[in-house]
């Protein structure tokens, strides 16, 4: 079971809201709508990825590194590196 086994429902419900906006945007650049409001809703579609990832970064840590953690050996070190690595991705994006 992954850590967000239990929100799953919840996390495919936003995604779909995600690519709703994503079609939106498509929408937008077909219409020639002005630039600013394109990049308006590239903004809110970016921080709704964001919120998501934010999500699944903490379900991970509580679930998946704390159980590695509580097992300990070369398994815990790897799930720490993998968060690790996991949240750099996400500070540089």
């Amino acid at each position: 079971m992954r850590g967000y086994t239990h929100d799953k429902d919840e996390y495919a419900k936003r995604l779909r809201r995600i690519e709703g906006q994503v079609r939106g945007l498509a929408r937008m650049i077909e219409s020639d709508e002005y630039c600013i409001d394109v990049l308006t809703q590239v903004s809110a579609t970016t921080k709704a990825l964001q919120s998501v990832a934010l999500g699944l970064l903490d379900e991970h840590l509580k679930h998946c590194v704390a159980e590695a953690l509580e097992e300990g050996g070369e398994q815990a070190e790897e799930k720490v590196r993998e968060a690790s690595e996991a949240i750099a991705r996400l500070v540089k994006s």
